[in-house]
């Protein structure tokens, strides 16, 4: 059901000059014995950014996973974008997750890099619920702003589809402006903010427990530190 988020987002990758690269040795591709579910991720070299990853997941009618993540050169301090989308056919259940992902949590920071997810936060109140996410602290790498749902067939059929658009537009008008002007964090400084965000991230993942479900321990945990979130791995 999420193809054709994946469609645009790829279609957007590459219409800004975006090229596959390869994915670690293992991880690309994964198919479950148990459930017949099969997951394929992707890496993206995308002009302006240092890392940018997809994921999708394809368990029939039981669950349907879209998920990435991107991380903007450390010469630009703005946001990463962040994209999970959950669907629970059997049950009707959607969860949604965009968000414009914060390396600070500074007023400064937010005045420079959030007029656009404000705007989209006002547009979408289905996408715009008070409802907190119950695996991450909202006040640690997700904004104020952040369009969140846990709804049912109506939001996945309606506000979803109307919100994926602008709010790639969004991102993309928010990179624009940002390569424009002058970064207020030093690159190393970004850097390790991105970085912190992995370990945090691989920490709480709700994912993880998921992906160990259909695809067991051992290739989990290498696709929760070698490709989710590099910088988690183990010393």
């Amino acid at each position: 059901m999420f193809d054709p988020f994946l469609q645009e987002l790829e279609n957007g990758i590459r219409s800004r000059g975006g090229e596959p690269i390869a994915v670690p040795e293992g991880l690309a591709h994964q198919q479950s014995t148990k459930t017949g579910s099969h997951i394929n991720s992707w890496l993206w070299q995308v002009p302006g950014f240092r890392r940018w990853r997809v994921t999708r997941l394809d368990a029939g009618d039981s669950l349907q996973v879209l998920n990435s993540v991107a991380y903007p050169s450390p010469d630009h301090d703005h946001p990463l974008l962040g994209i999970d989308l959950l669907w629970f056919g059997a049950r009707q259940k959607l969860v949604a997750v965009l968000d414009f992902q914060p390396l600070s949590q500074e007023p400064a920071y937010f005045d420079r890099h959030y007029n656009g997810l404000k705007a989209l936060h006002d547009q979408f109140p289905d996408l715009s619920g008070e409802e907190t996410m119950r695996s991450f602290d909202p006040n640690q790498y997700f904004s104020p702003w952040l369009l969140f749902c846990r709804g049912g067939a109506e939001q996945a059929e309606t506000s979803l589809p109307k919100a994926f658009t602008p709010f790639l537009a969004a991102y993309w008008s928010l990179h624009d402006q940002a390569k424009a002007s002058s970064s207020a964090l030093e690159p190393d400084s970004v850097l390790k903010l991105q970085q912190a965000y992995d370990v945090y991230s691989a920490e709480r993942d709700p994912a993880h427990g998921l992906f160990t479900s259909h695809f067991g321990k051992d290739w989990s945990d290498r696709f929760l530190h070698d490709f989710l979130f590099p910088a988690s791995q183990p010393a």
